[in-house]
């Protein structure tokens, strides 16, 4: 009887032992609908990213989460006659009060912010005052006086490739 449960006993230790060892280097993998879900998800990404265009120039631009963003995206396609002002920045009216969160910012070079609720400001130069802040725009400093600081510009702020 002890030989018996003996047995048992090693033949369940084996067989448990062979399972484990068959799981302990395989690596699961994810089904294969998982790969066409996340690119139709970055599509609509996408889709949905608001689009800028400076002077018929798209620029690259990686825009802030907040409700601020959430407005003007609601709006678009905008078309706003920008003016430079103080040899820094280009503002231009957005046509309506939309949500803000100012705080104090010090911006940079391809700032996007919100100053007082309905005007849009980019920023090719630095400045310090109570803003929200809707994005920057991914290009160098040289790139951003450029595209804004020889004159009044108009930008485009919209969701398809062409800014509309």
């Amino acid at each position: 009887m002890k030989r018996t449960v003996t047995l048992i006993l090693a033949a369940l230790l084996c067989v448990g032992m062979s399972a484990c060892a068959a799981q302990g280097g395989a690596t699961p993998t994810p089904p294969p609908e998982a790969a066409p879900a996340q690119t139709e998800d970055t599509r609509q990404q996408e889709e949905e990213a608001m689009r800028l265009t400076i002077d018929g120039t798209q620029v690259p631009v990686t825009w802030e989460d907040n409700a601020s963003v959430d407005a003007l995206r609601a709006l678009t396609p905008l078309e706003i006659r920008m003016s430079m002002y103080g040899g820094f920045e280009q503002v231009g009216p957005i046509g309506r009060s939309i949500a803000r969160d100012d705080a104090q910012t010090a911006t940079a070079p391809g700032d996007i912010v919100l100053y007082s609720g309905n005007q849009i400001v980019i920023f090719y130069g630095t400045n310090a005052w109570a803003y929200t802040r809707l994005g920057h725009v991914d290009l160098p400093e040289a790139d951003m006086a450029g595209l804004l600081g020889h004159g009044d510009v108009t930008i485009v702020l919209g969701g398809e490739a062409d800014g509309q």
